[in-house]
């Protein structure tokens, strides 16, 4: 079964993407709880992390470290906060988000609605850091 992020993988589904690969690919929450947070997910359709191979994992978090070190020099924030939840689409897939505080990491706060051009802008911040 297809989810959501394999329809953005493919294309059909547009997303404001922020790097991208032959195995992984790194795009703006369209749900954010902060400005930047971004999404890092294997383009191999795997429902629970930890079911990946080892090497992949290893591979996903060194994209992921590549993704978080430019939201970090391109949103102020103390931190880039990384969270791994696993409920929300059985694709997996990493949180990125950055944060003030540890609160900033609240998932059941209410989410951000930011324009289409305000995501665009954020995106391409991001991206010129990588």
């Amino acid at each position: 079964m297809a989810t959501i992020f394999s329809k953005i993988i493919e294309g059909n589904i547009p997303a404001y993407k922020i790097l991208e690969d032959d195995k992984f690919l790194a795009f703006l929450d369209v749900f954010p709880l902060a400005k930047g947070h971004t999404l890092v997910i294997p383009k191999l359709e795997i429902d629970y992390i930890f079911d990946m191979e080892d090497g992949h994992i290893a591979e996903l978090m060194v994209f992921t470290k590549k993704v978080a070190l430019a939201i970090g020099k391109a949103i102020p924030c103390v931190k880039v906060g990384i969270s791994v939840i696993g409920l929300e689409v059985p694709h997996a897939h990493v949180h990125l988000i950055p944060m003030q505080n540890v609160s900033d990491m609240n998932f059941s706060k209410e989410k951000l609605i930011l324009s289409k051009d305000d995501m665009l802008v954020i995106a391409e911040k991001i991206k010129s850091k990588l």
